[in-house]
């Protein structure tokens, strides 16, 4: 564990302005506006005090807990405002690109891992380790998923992980024992979900597809001692290790172990409450651990968290935590002073981690998530075992994806969806991926 805490070197590495050409970031053609939205004459000295603006996205509970937590700082830290400004995730991308090439950045913003790597190489965003925040009670690979290029520019909320949700009943209902995660392989996963299939009956499907997400492929690539990418953000997957991966769903619709192309694309637009697993129709999915009560709460089952198939199959471990999300400084923010304080509060005050619990996923800050253990839920509860479970198995954190990651969510929803309609061959799919996601993330 690192045991280290970020100290404020100097205030001049917050004045350096960029170019307004150069913070003109992707699809920042309007903003989408929403409540609580700041301006530059709402962020700073407010004649009693300094006002910072948060950034976030979010559903309508995130944002009132978020509030109460905005307001218990401003008691603990009295001279320091905090505006909100807040929007759902469809629009918070377009907002925050229109705010920053307008020369009105937050003062601290959350992001995700798939756009950090864009803002930071803009020049948007503050090294970390030029502030005091605190970040003694993290693991070492939690600090380090953060950083571009060597330089710390958002620290995680939480981490996740990306598994197999699985539902006994449906097993038993199917007379098929639940697989051992610890040993199965990539061809187990394939034939028992098949033979659920079969033993369930008409309906009922032993898996929904795993190929619309980059995260499994990239878990794939991991136990093969690949990454999806290098720490330069070029492509670190060979075309073999992505044919295979869409070869999964090709041979589940082949068996019958997934529905056809068609059901598939309509299952996977609704959501966790209308998945497989969702609608007690499914015994497998692959779903972020974060979502285990949700998907739990929509079956009124009690549903299973298991490691991806391969784990012990090559060459080593695939699974890693994922930051839920990142807490991250403007470069050019006025108070870098009480930005990073509030950041601090965020992560490593107990009383905030009582609020939200889980909901920026498991707590980055273990002496913090140790003490919220008792209060979870039973799904949050079976995510906290599982991921301490995993702590001794996970190698390593995969590199922060590169600029254009962003868009690599569409390309391989489009890609994976010819395969399993049966327009693309699994080895067609590769070089296309491959193709289309060097391009993107080329800029």
């Amino acid at each position: 564990m690192r045991a280290t805490t970020t100290r404020r070197r100097s205030r001049a590495a917050f004045i350096a302005l960029t170019a307004a050409g150069a913070l003109a970031l992707g699809a920042c053609s309007g903003s989408s506006g929403g409540p609580g939205s700041g301006s530059t004459e709402e962020a700073g000295d407010d004649g009693d005090g300094v006002t910072i603006r948060f950034a976030w996205w979010g559903s309508d509970d995130r944002h009132q807990t978020t509030q109460e937590i905005i307001d218990l700082f401003e008691e603990k830290n009295p001279g320091i405002t905090v505006t909100p400004d807040y929007t759902d995730w469809g629009g918070y991308w377009d907002k925050l690109a229109t705010s920053v090439a307008g020369g009105d950045t937050p003062d601290v913003i959350t992001h995700e891992e798939r756009y950090i790597s864009d803002y930071a190489s803009r020049g948007v965003l503050a090294d970390l380790e030029t502030l005091d925040i605190d970040t003694s009670e993290f693991q070492d690979q939690v600090v380090d998923s953060g950083r571009v290029d060597g330089t710390l520019y958002g620290l995680a909320t939480g981490v996740n992980a990306y598994a197999i949700m699985a539902d006994p009943q449906i097993f038993a209902d199917a007379g098929v024992d639940m697989p051992d995660d610890k040993t199965w392989t990539w061809e187990d996963f394939v034939s028992i979900s098949g033979e659920v299939s079969k033993g369930a009956g008409d309906g009922v499907w032993g898996t929904q597809d795993i190929g619309f997400n980059e995260a499994g492929l990239s878990i794939l690539a991991r136990q093969k001692g690949q990454n999806l990418y290098n720490e330069d953000g070029s492509l670190g997957v060979d075309k073999e290790t992505v044919a295979q991966f869409f070869q999964v769903g090709a041979d589940l619709v082949a068996n019958g172990g997934a529905p056809d192309g068609s059901r598939t694309t309509e299952i996977q637009a609704a959501g966790p409450e209308g998945s497989l697993l969702g609608t007690s129709t499914g015994a497998q999915g692959a779903w972020w651990s974060n979502q285990l009560g949700a998907l739990s709460s929509a079956s009124g089952r009690e549903l299973e968290l298991l490691r991806f198939p391969g784990e012990s199959e090559y060459e080593r471990t695939g699974m890693y935590f994922k930051p839920a999300m990142f807490y991250s400084v403007s470069a050019t923010t006025e108070h870098p002073e009480e930005s990073a304080k509030f950041v601090d509060f965020l992560l490593n005050d107990p009383e905030v981690a009582q609020l939200q619990l889980t909901d920026r996923g498991l707590p980055s800050n273990l002496t913090v998530r140790e003490s919220i253990l008792d209060q979870l839920e039973d799904a949050d509860a079976k995510v906290a075992d599982f991921m301490t479970e995993l702590e001794a198995e996970i190698v390593d954190g995969p590199p922060v994806p590169p600029n254009g990651a962003g868009d690599v969510q569409e390309i391989i929803t489009r890609i994976n969806s010819e395969v399993l309609f049966g327009s693309m061959t699994p080895d067609e799919a590769a070089d296309a991926f491959l193709t289309e996601v060097a391009a993107a993330t080329s800029q």
